[in-house]
């Protein structure tokens, strides 16, 4: 099933049915995160590959729109079997190329197989409306509004890093069922991987055209693809400043985004300060903090706080650092830019007095995990994002202080409540300006099916797996008009 997208060591694209490699013979390298040597090289395609492939997309479209979505059902169904199949092979691509730890590269493959199935029984269900006209004041039983949900032509789907297959997957899934094309363009260092996603769509039975894939550098080809005349949806994930700069360019085109994050954890009082503290932890440093849930600054009650930070200590302790393949939750950073911008916040913090209880040490990208306590609003560990091991505490005297700093931030993806208070839970949840409110449990993601949003400069639009083909989709009205008697 794989044999075909690379020739020697270099990544083909999908590209209408067949797996190309760029004209130019242009390539961009792709290393290991853990010891910087060369895994392979991908395609570097320029813009009129990009032409072509959304020619491909468009031609692809049209058939597809017109496939029973019993059939689309079918190939997901398919392409989910087919992951489960390959998933240990699919895992160890993702132990190579972003660094990430073998239990949690597993869990990638399995979760975005299960979203796939449930992406393909969910849309089933999308099912239109009729409405009558006498509802409303002036019309008679004369006319009959048939509401059908219609594709919206070719999606550009853009995926990050640090879920290269499953976050390619919650964009490409939606949209097929929906009945759109896809043209994927994949992050740099995870393009490996979500090329074999896109192999193993196309096993599944996905017809040329429906999915394509782009590679190349986002700086020669990046504004091309977002403002391209055949662009009919935007799925973006990744930075702030990235997604605010394609919603300045793109013009017109709906978008669905999920930018960054700088999520709190709200600790009162009455928390069960050891279930916290573990969901803390777990929260903050999985996969070495490098997700935009990640839990990224610690809001507590004065009185707890020391109590709180010992706690949060010990579960550190706990965390296994070091090579992915060995097992290690914190393993080295994406690239080296980013350990020198964790490294960056880090200095900060220390120059202007917070208090370092663990951390500060790094070997070339591998980041130990850090925390600080007696962090201070005048301090950018407060506000910034690090997407990397670092985690800041900020002691607070009362809980509508918390809510005060927690809502300042440019940020609003989600956040964290600990109490055992239900009256209290609601009403700092109530106050924050969050897509999502988690009440005694890390910030995360799932379960798929919830919605999943952020406000602010943390996106625009809900995704989750009805909610996302919705998105990718439109009401299409025919009015029926008929004698009345």
């Amino acid at each position: 099933m794989f044999e075909a997208i690379k020739d020697m060591n270099i990544y083909k694209n999908l590209l209408h049915g067949e797996w190309v490699g760029s004209k130019s013979g242009s390539t961009i390298k792709i290393t290991n995160p853990s010891n910087g040597s060369t895994l392979a090289y991908v395609s570097k395609f320029n813009k009129e590959e990009v032409d072509t492939a959304f020619a491909s997309c468009s031609a692809g479209q049209e058939a597809w729109s017109n496939t029973t979505v019993y059939e689309r059902a079918r190939i997901l169904h398919k392409t989910a079997d087919l992951l489960e199949e390959h998933e240990k092979e699919l895992a160890d691509i993702l132990v190579k190329e972003i660094a990430k730890d073998i239990e949690s590269s597993l869990a990638e493959v399995k979760r975005t197989a299960d979203f796939i199935r449930f992406t393909a029984d969910e849309g089933k269900h999308m099912e239109g409306e009729t409405i009558g006209a006498e509802s409303f004041p002036g019309y008679k039983k004369n006319k009959i509004s048939y509401v059908s949900r219609v594709p919206l032509g070719v999606v550009l789907a853009i995926s990050p890093f640090n879920y290269p297959i499953n976050l390619s997957a919650s964009k490409i899934a939606p949209a097929l069922m929906a009945g759109n094309s896809v043209l994927l363009k994949p992050p740099t260092q995870g393009a490996i991987s979500a090329l074999h996603l896109a192999a193993v769509f196309q096993a599944a039975g996905l017809p040329p055209g429906v999915l394509n894939t782009i590679t190349g550098s986002s700086s020669e080809i990046g504004d091309y693809l977002v403002t391209h005349e055949k662009v009919d949806f935007i799925n973006f994930t990744g930075s702030t400043v990235v997604g605010k700069h394609i919603a300045k360019i793109a013009g017109m085109v709906p978008m669905l985004m999920e930018l960054g994050g700088k999520d709190a954890a709200i600790v009162l009082e009455d928390a069960d300060l050891q279930d916290a503290a573990k969901n803390i932890v777990s929260g903050a440093f999985s996969y070495s903090g490098q997700r935009c849930t990640a839990l990224k600054r610690v809001l507590v009650m004065k009185k707890v706080g020391n109590e709180l930070v010992a706690k949060i200590e010990e579960e550190m302790k706990k965390l296994k650092i070091g090579m992915p393949e060995d097992g290690a939750v914190i393993t080295p950073l994406i690239d080296s830019n980013g350990a020198d911008f964790v490294q960056e916040l880090i200095d900060d913090a220390l120059d202007k007095g917070a208090k370092l209880i663990m951390g500060n040490k790094r070997e070339k990208n591998l980041m130990y995990p850090t925390l600080f306590d007696y962090v201070t609003t005048d301090m950018r560990l407060a506000w910034e994002e690090p997407f990397g091991p670092v985690l800041p505490v900020i002691r607070v005297n009362n809980m509508e202080e918390a809510i005060v700093i927690a809502n300042s931030s440019q940020y609003g993806l989600q956040s964290s409540v600990f109490t055992k208070d239900i009256n209290s839970a609601f009403h700092v949840a109530n106050h924050l300006e969050v897509g999502t409110v988690q009440i005694n449990n890390k910030t995360e993601r799932g379960p798929d099916h919830f919605p999943f949003s952020g406000v602010k400069a943390s996106g625009m639009g809900t995704q989750g797996i009805r909610y996302s083909i919705e998105a990718m989709s439109r009401r299409k009205a025919i009015v029926l008009n008929v004698e009345s008697y």
